[in-house]
């Protein structure tokens, strides 16, 4: 999603803006009446209650009328910016940008910054700006009572509108930045949610695939031998003969078959939700690579290493081959892991022998859909997202994540390290 692009995305929750919107209609109800009651404030208090009533009926339009749970950019514009005319035409009813409530004018823009799409939250803010420049200069005035006095010094009052607009821009451009941000770490959330979601699924289809293959072992091998013994009894008869060869044929493919489901179809079935050491997950994910990767994986465990078993985690393993993919897709030769554990740590260390982490993007390794201006990194889409699931899922489970340019080599280096006690809770 492009920062300054306007999205069909983009949409504000009804229900919560006509629940704020009865808030600031109940507000403004109250303090009309109480200048005007309590203060003495003389005014026509039927005009101006008019303005409030154009938030009432377009309240109970979007309640009776309009049937949408959302309200998409343009309908959203439309009525944020009844908002700004609304309270800008009660501005200017009573006093003008002198009015201490003149401050709310600019809320509706800032909240546009969130729910709009740049063009539309641009237009509210520059119309929103040209309102406070124009109830400046034409209003009216508001009278005082018992007869005082009230005037403010022209640079005080023109220091209000400025003051006014400069809060606006700020607090608009403030809000968007941190909306922007707020929704592509929501939309890269939502993909490691689906991505999660369908490894899962692969995850129990190989564990129901593998648990068949075993399964069927028995019953295929029963068939093979009742037909070998059936074959040697017709071996005169050539029709019978015929059939029975075909049987013993399509057993053999289906026994190849089976065997193509499962690491090794004469290991148990518990091997599915067994326990692995570290160096089983590392050994079951570059497998993975070898099949498909041209690259070369150099393995390095530490002989003195106290590698203990874990409770198998599909977080863990592709959180792991989030990151081992990435080294394999931006090396040149190599991809370097080594494995260390003691008696408090355990660490891995993913380093590659490609160009590294351009220095524009090493400060923020680990948010999503960052860019490079490197035209090899623009070249290989996914870098930030990827890494970006694959250390929210690691740490997730326990482990603290350093991305850094190798000292030892020229490419890029990740840093997997848990404590011990944390992963024995897995």
């Amino acid at each position: 999603m492009k920062f300054f692009e306007t999205s069909k995305y983009y949409s504000l929750k009804k229900s919560t803006y006509i629940h704020l919107r009865w808030i600031a209609i109940i507000g403004q109800l109250i303090t009309i009446n109480s200048v005007y009651f309590i203060f003495n404030f003389k005014f026509d208090l039927i005009l101006e209650i008019s303005p409030i009533l154009i938030g009432i009926i377009s309240n109970l339009y979007l309640i009776y009328i309009n049937k949408n749970t959302q309200l998409l950019d343009k309908e959203a514009f439309l009525f944020l910016l009844i908002d700004v005319l609304q309270l800008s035409f009660l501005i200017y009813l009573t006093g003008g940008i002198a009015n201490p409530f003149s401050i709310f004018l600019i809320i509706p823009a800032i909240f546009s910054s969130s729910n709009l799409g740049f063009k539309s939250n641009f237009l509210l803010v520059t119309i929103t700006a040209l309102i406070i420049i124009i109830i400046t200069f034409f209003h009216n005035s508001l009278p005082y009572p018992l007869n005082e006095d009230f005037n403010l010094g022209p640079h005080y009052y023109y220091s209000i509108p400025v003051s006014l607009i400069i809060a606006l821009i700020f607090l608009n451009y403030f809000a968007l930045i941190f909306g922007t941000e707020s929704r592509l770490r929501k939309e890269a959330l939502i993909k490691m949610e689906e991505i999660m979601s369908k490894e899962h699924i692969l995850v129990s289809l190989g564990a129901q695939a593998a648990a068949a293959a075993h399964s069927l072992g028995t019953p295929f091998s029963t068939i093979k031998i009742i037909s070998s013994d059936l074959l040697k009894q017709f071996k005169d008869n050539k029709v019978i003969k015929k059939d029975i060869e075909l049987l013993a044929s399509q057993i053999d493919r289906c026994s190849q078959i089976l065997k193509k489901l499962t690491l090794n179809p004469t290991v148990e079935d518990d091997f599915i939700d067994g326990n692995l050491t570290m160096t089983n997950y590392v050994d079951e994910i570059i497998k993975s690579f070898e099949e498909i990767s041209k690259k070369e994986f150099v393995i390095n465990y530490d002989q003195n290493s106290n590698l203990f078993n874990i409770n198998k985690s599909i977080e863990i393993i592709y959180g792991l081959r989030n990151f081992i993919g990435n080294a394999n897709k931006f090396t040149r030769n190599k991809i370097f892991i080594t494995i260390k554990s003691d008696n408090e740590f355990t660490e891995i260390i993913i380093e590659d022998d490609g160009e590294g982490y351009p220095k524009d993007i090493l400060s923020k390794i680990g948010e999503p859909y960052i860019k490079s201006d490197k035209s090899s990194i623009k070249a290989n889409t996914g870098l930030g997202l990827g890494v970006f699931i694959g250390k929210t899922l690691l740490e997730k489970n326990y482990a603290s994540i350093l991305c850094k340019n190798s000292e030892t080599r020229t490419g890029a280096e990740v840093n997997i390290k848990w404590r011990n006690k944390d992963l024995l809770k897995l």
